[in-house]
C-alpha cells in the first residue's frame, strides 16, 4: 500500500464497508445518523470527478471554510483523490484572515459551511484576488451568484462518471511526498504561516502513534475540535487508520449537552475545556451543603491516591481499593459520567494545563493524556504513557522521534514527522529548520524521569524596561489556579512593572458578595464593586508570596466579557492572542501605567 491517505481511506473502505464511518447530528430531527465508510468513499469519489470537471489537478490548493461536518471529510478526501492540497480556514476567521490565506495560496475554489462565512467568502470574490469559485454545503442558504453552487450541484458536475477513470490514473500516481494540506498557524504572536505536511508525515504520525496508543474499531470519538487545527486533523485522521467511528460536532459549544448523548469513548481535547469544566463543577460545589462538600473532598482525595498509583503502573493496596470503591460510587463515578458513560481517554493539548487540574480529572478516573506537540510536527512529539507517567510533564517521547534540548534549554525535534517547510516563506522556515531539527521556540527540559517538560514559550518571554525577564506562562498559570479568577493575561514588555487583565470567575465572586450580605449584580457592575476588587487583590497578595519582586502584577484591570474565539482574542484552540489583546484593550493597559 501506498504511503498516502487517499490510499488508506481505500483500505479501510474494502475492510469495513457498511460499518459506521461517520456520524452527525442531523439539524432537522435532532438525532444522530450514521453514514458508512462505503457511503464516504462514494462521496469523496464524487468530489474528485467535479474537481476534475472544473480543471483542478496535482498541487490545486483548494480552501475549506466550515465548521465540522461530514462534507469537510468528504471534500477533504475529494481533494486528495486528485492529488490536490487542501487549504483549511478556521470557522470564525474574518474576512481579512480569509483573504490573506486565499490571495497567498492562489486558490480558485472554496468550500464553505454556514451562512456567515458563505458570506464571507462571497465579499472576496469581489475584491481582486484568485478566487473564482464558491461551494456551500449549508442549502438552506440562497445565492443567486452564479460563481456560487451548492454542494448538492456540485457532486452532479460528473454525474455519468465520465471522470472516474482519468481520475483513477491521477489517483493511482499518488506520492507519499505529495503536500497534503497547508495549515496556517493561529498567529498568536505574529503573521499567520502555512504549514505545508506531506501524505507522510500523517501516514509516519499513525504508525508512531500505534505504538504509544491503544485505539481499535470498537472505539467512538467525539470530533468538537475544529478540524481546520492540526490536533484534531490528525486524530480524525488516525481514527480512520484505526477503523473507529467518528461522531461529527459542528457547535463546540454543545460539547458538554452532546457527550451524554453521544457517549464516546475517545475525544481529544484542549486545556481550557478541563478549566471550563472545572469551573462549572465548582459553581455547583459551592451552593451544596456542608457535608455534601466534605463527602466530595473525601472522594477527590481517595482518587488522588489511586491515580498516584495507577501513574506508577502499581497495584492498589487492598483497603485503597474498598475506598475507592465507595468514593466511585458516591461522587467519582458521576463526575465522570458528565462525559458520557463510557469516556476512558481523552487526549489534551494545545496550551499548558495546570498539574493541580490535571490531578483533579485523574482522581476522578479518567486518563487524561496531556502531551506536547506542534503544527509543524503533525501535532504529538511526546505524550503520556498509559502505564506510567508523570503528572508534571508532557510525557515521553514518542516513538521513533528525536527531541533534544539546545543550550538556550530550546525544545527540539527530528522525524518523519516535521513539516517541510512554511508556504512561500523560505527565510521563515531557514530560521527554524536546521540539519532536519525543528526549532520550537518552546522553553524545556527532559526530567530525571525522562518525559519532557516544556517550561515556556521563548517568544513570549519579554524583558520590563528594568532588565528583568519574565515568563508570562508561569504567572498566567500561577494566578489562574485561583477560584474568583477565569481567565488572566499579563503584560510588562520593555515596561517598568507588570500589569494583568483579569476576568473574574463571576459565579464564585457572586457567592463570596451573597455570603457577605451584598446583592450579586451583573458583570459589567460586578466589575466596578470595591468588595470585587478587594477580593481580587487579596487573591494576588496572597499567590504571588513565592515570585520575585518583579514577576509580581502591580496593577489589574477587571474585564466582564471573557476572552474567546468569537471576539478574536482567542485561537481556535483556546489560547490567548498576546498581540492582539493588546491591541484590543491598547487604552486601559496604557491607564494602568
Amino acid at each position: 500500500m501506498k504511503q498516502h491517505i487517499a490510499h488508506l481511506l481505500n483500505t479501510r473502505v474494502n475492510q469495513y464497508g457498511s460499518q459506521t464511518c461517520y456520524r452527525y447530528l442531523d439539524k432537522q430531527d435532532h438525532t444522530y445518523k450514521d453514514i458508512s465508510w462505503s457511503e464516504v468513499k462514494q462521496q469523496s469519489d464524487h468530489v474528485s470527478h467535479a474537481l476534475f470537471e472544473l480543471g483542478f489537478r496535482q498541487k490545486s490548493n483548494i480552501g475549506i471554510f466550515s465548521n465540522n461536518c461530514p462534507e469537510w471529510a468528504f471534500t477533504d478526501y475529494g481533494i486528495f483523490g486528485i492529488r490536490g492540497v487542501c487549504v483549511p480556514f478556521f470557522g470564525t476567521a474574518t474576512r481579512d484572515q480569509v483573504k490573506y490565506i486565499a490571495d497567498e495560496t492562489d486558490m480558485n475554489i472554496m468550500f464553505v459551511g454556514n451562512g456567515e462565512q458563505y458570506e464571507k467568502a462571497r465579499w472576496l470574490l469581489d475584491q481582486p484576488g484568485s478566487l473564482e469559485k464558491i461551494v456551500y454545503f449549508d442549502e438552506s442558504i440562497a445565492s443567486d451568484d452564479n460563481r456560487c453552487m451548492s454542494f448538492k450541484e456540485f457532486l452532479k458536475l460528473d454525474e455519468k462518471g465520465e471522470q472516474a477513470s482519468a481520475v483513477e490514473e491521477i489517483f493511482e500516481s499518488a506520492e507519499p511526498t505529495d503536500i497534503a494540506t497547508i495549515i496556517y498557524t493561529s498567529g498568536t504572536t505574529g503573521e499567520p504561516k502555512g504549514v505545508m505536511l506531506t501524505h507522510d508525515n500523517f501516514m509516519f504520525c499513525f504508525e508512531m502513534h500505534d505504538k504509544r496508543l491503544d485505539v481499535t474499531d470498537q472505539d467512538v470519538s467525539m470530533c468538537f475540535l475544529p478540524l481546520s487545527h492540526i490536533f484534531e486533523r490528525t486524530w480524525s485522521y488516525y481514527m480512520m487508520h484505526c477503523g473507529t467511528t467518528n461522531v461529527f460536532l459542528e457547535n463546540p459549544k454543545e460539547v458538554i449537552n452532546q457527550l451524554p448523548k453521544a457517549n464516546p469513548t475517545l475525544m481529544c481535547t484542549v486545556p481550557r475545556f478541563f478549566e471550563k469544566t472545572h469551573e462549572g463543577i465548582m459553581a455547583e460545589y459551592h451552593k451544596w451543603p456542608v457535608f455534601k462538600r466534605r463527602i466530595f473532598d473525601w472522594s477527590i482525595k481517595t482518587g488522588h491516591k489511586r491515580s498516584d498509583y495507577k501513574s506508577r503502573n502499581q497495584n492498589l493496596p487492598w483497603d485503597l481499593g474498598l475506598l475507592s470503591s465507595i468514593a466511585d460510587k458516591l461522587v467519582l463515578k458521576k463526575l465522570r459520567n458528565i462525559f458520557g458513560q463510557s469516556m476512558r481517554t481523552m487526549p489534551c493539548s494545545g496550551a499548558a494545563i495546570r498539574p493541580e487540574l490535571l490531578r483533579f480529572f485523574h482522581a476522578t478516573g479518567l486518563f487524561i493524556n496531556y502531551g506536547y506537540g506542534a503544527t509543524e510536527t503533525t501535532a504529538t512529539v511526546s505524550c503520556f504513557r498509559t502505564d506510567v507517567y508523570e503528572f508534571d510533564s508532557c510525557g515521553t517521547t514518542m516513538p521513533d522521534l528525536q527531541v533534544k534540548i539546545s543550550d538556550q534549554n530550546e525544545i527540539l525535534v527530528k522525524g518523519r514527522t516535521v513539516f517541510s517547510g512554511y508556504y512561500k516563506k523560505p527565510v521563515e522556515t531557514k530560521d527554524v529548520l536546521s540539519d532536519g531539527w525543528y526549532a520550537t521556540g518552546d522553553e524545556g527540559h527532559i526530567s530525571e524521569k525522562g518525559n519532557l517538560v516544556m517550561t515556556d514559550r521563548l517568544r513570549d518571554l519579554f524583558k520590563t524596561s528594568v532588565g528583568k525577564y519574565v515568563s508570562p506562562q508561569k504567572i498566567e498559570l500561577l494566578i489562574g489556579q485561583d477560584k474568583y479568577i477565569e481567565q488572566i493575561i499579563i503584560f510588562g514588555d520593555n515596561l517598568k512593572y507588570i500589569t494583568a487583565l483579569i476576568v473574574p470567575s463571576f459565579e464564585s465572586i457572586k457567592w463570596e458578595l451573597v455570603k457577605n450580605g451584598i446583592a450579586a449584580t451583573n458583570p459589567k457592575e460586578l466589575i466596578a464593586h470595591n468588595k470585587v476588587i478587594e477580593i481580587i487583590q487579596e487573591r494576588l497578595d496572597l499567590l504571588q508570596e513565592s515570585l520575585a519582586p518583579f514577576e509580581k502584577v502591580v496593577r489589574f484591570s477587571l474585564l466582564h466579557e471573557p476572552f474567546s474565539v468569537e471576539n478574536e482574542a482567542m485561537t481556535s484552540t483556546l489560547k490567548l492572542k498576546r498581540r492582539i489583546i493588546a491591541q484590543q484593550y491598547k487604552e486601559l493597559i496604557e491607564k494602568m501605567y
